[in-house]
């Protein structure tokens, strides 16, 4: 199967991931309003509170898969990063330079490093991101169980080591989707990615985003 076509099939199936749970629960107050009219209001708020988040994950996801779609101003690309399925995790923005916008290619980049990010979260924890996003970006993370994927540092160092991840058995799981995916965006778009390594080593150490102007 050559890389083209096992992509879209990842995609594919992780696509139908994300949507098919809040999809249901929206099928499932529908329904309850149909049946129980005294419970009609509660599942109307619920359903309502649902179609607002699923717009927003679409809209996130189609700005980090569906390619670049314009410059942002830092409020346009919080706003977007709403619609990243939390789990328990916060997103920090406070040391990000205001007064730069996002590039096409840092959004998209930069959108999918904090989907990477909170799925390095299982135990939930913080997402931090700091720097310019004219220049160098670094995004941290922390929590219980706080740990970027283990062949993450392989596929950043060499491109065909990211499409051999996604070959792998395995791979379609969403962790080991995103890091190799993350890595050939990235690629495309001329951003480097590697781990900060500071002089008082981190328990995790941060992700960088070089160049990403």
């Amino acid at each position: 199967m050559n890389d083209g076509l096992r992509l879209a099939e990842l995609l594919t199936m992780r696509l139908c991931h994300d949507i098919s749970g809040p999809l249901g629960t929206l099928m499932g107050s529908i329904e309850m309003v149909n049946e129980d009219p005294e419970a009609a209001e509660e599942a109307l708020a619920l359903a309502t509170e649902v179609s607002a988040g699923l717009v927003k994950r679409l809209r996130f996801l189609r700005a980090a898969w569906g390619g670049p779609a314009g410059a942002l101003s830092a409020e346009e690309f919080r706003a977007l990063a709403e619609g990243l399925p939390q789990r328990r995790v916060a997103i920090h923005f406070d040391a990000v330079a205001a007064s730069e916008p996002y590039s096409p290619a840092a959004t998209r980049v930069l959108l999918n490093v904090l989907l990477l990010a909170a799925e390095s979260l299982p135990g939930g924890g913080n997402v931090t991101v700091a720097g310019d996003p004219a220049r160098d970006v670094t995004v941290s993370i922390s929590g219980p169980r706080a740990a970027w994927p283990p062949r993450l540092a392989a596929c950043m160092a060499d491109e065909a080591a990211a499409w051999e991840a996604l070959a792998a058995e395995g791979s379609e799981t969403s962790r080991a989707l995103q890091g190799p995916l993350t890595v050939l965006i990235a690629t495309s778009a001329g951003i480097r990615l590697g781990f900060l390594m500071a002089a008082r080593q981190e328990p995790v150490p941060p992700l960088i985003l070089s160049h990403i102007g």
